[in-house]
């Protein structure tokens, strides 16, 4: 434990010198103020709390912003130590491949938990100024804060394998890219398209569900907007987080990080100093 910790203390200096801890809170902050103001307009249709609206809100800028984050600072953890000789150095130390791996994830982590807990704590603190009554959306609004970090956990996950896997930070560049763009971006698309052309058929009423669960991206989605009181503010999702059970989607999001940290613990045992 000590190992991993130490191994924490060092890349979070890293970060702050890189300036990821400003960065991600900037970041998390701006976008997280921009869709409470925006997203919180339909409050008076939808008879819920102004909190519990800007949940809904926040839930889709996590889909996107959390991962693209969690893979901005994952892609040169193992590329960049190679590329710049410190591989060898950092091997040699008293402690397992595992064990550095589970210093940098600990660090990240922190990092992204900072810039979630700032970016909403901003959005709720203007929901609750405009709304006093506002309370009755703080149990959604946790449960996404610990979601959103089981979601970061996953991306940087998986981006520690693709570094191991490019041994170039470029390489792992772009993979990490092509990742966020494959199962966050197209990957919904490719589903939308596949139940139009299916037009209620076999793949919509039994594929579609397990696919959704598959990508921890819509897992999170959909345990999310499950148990909000706002689901309705988000469209063309609302249908299948009351369809899917809530356990099912939860599962997933706990799995997915777990599983990642595996996949990339098994390609870092393979990368030669």
């Amino acid at each position: 434990m000590n190992r991993i910790l130490a191994t924490a203390a060092v890349e979070f200096r890293i970060a702050l010198r890189n300036r990821w801890v400003a960065i991600a809170i900037g970041l998390m902050g701006l976008f997280a103020l921009v869709l409470s103001a925006a997203g919180s307009a339909p409050t008076g249709d939808l008879g819920v709390d102004r909190l519990s609206v800007t949940v809904a809100s926040l839930t889709s800028l996590a889909v996107y912003l959390v991962p693209l984050v969690a893979l901005l600072m994952s892609f040169d953890a193992v590329a960049g130590e190679v590329e710049r000789g410190t591989l060898p150095l950092l091997l040699t130390y008293p402690g397992a491949r595992v064990e550095i791996l589970l210093g940098k994830l600990v660090a990240h982590l922190c990092v992204l938990a900072l810039a979630v807990v700032a970016g909403y704590g901003l959005a709720a603190a203007a929901a609750f100024w405009a709304d006093p009554a506002s309370a009755s959306g703080l149990p959604s609004l946790l449960r996404l804060t610990w979601t959103s970090v089981l979601l970061g956990a996953t991306f940087l996950g998986a981006g520690y394998a693709l570094s191991s896997l490019a041994r170039r930070p470029s390489g792992a560049a772009g993979l990490a890219i092509g990742l966020w763009l494959g199962a966050v971006v197209l990957y919904d698309l490719g589903l939308l398209a596949a139940v139009v052309a299916d037009n209620g058929g076999w793949f919509t009423t039994d594929l579609f569900p397990l696919a959704l669960l598959a990508n921890p991206a819509d897992a999170f989605r959909l345990f999310n907007l499950a148990a909000s009181e706002a689901s309705a503010a988000a469209a063309g999702v609302s249908g299948a987080s009351t369809a899917i059970p809530l356990w099912q989607s939860a599962l997933s999001v706990a799995a997915w990080p777990l599983l990642a940290l595996i996949l990339a613990a098994a390609a870092f045992r393979k990368v030669t100093p």
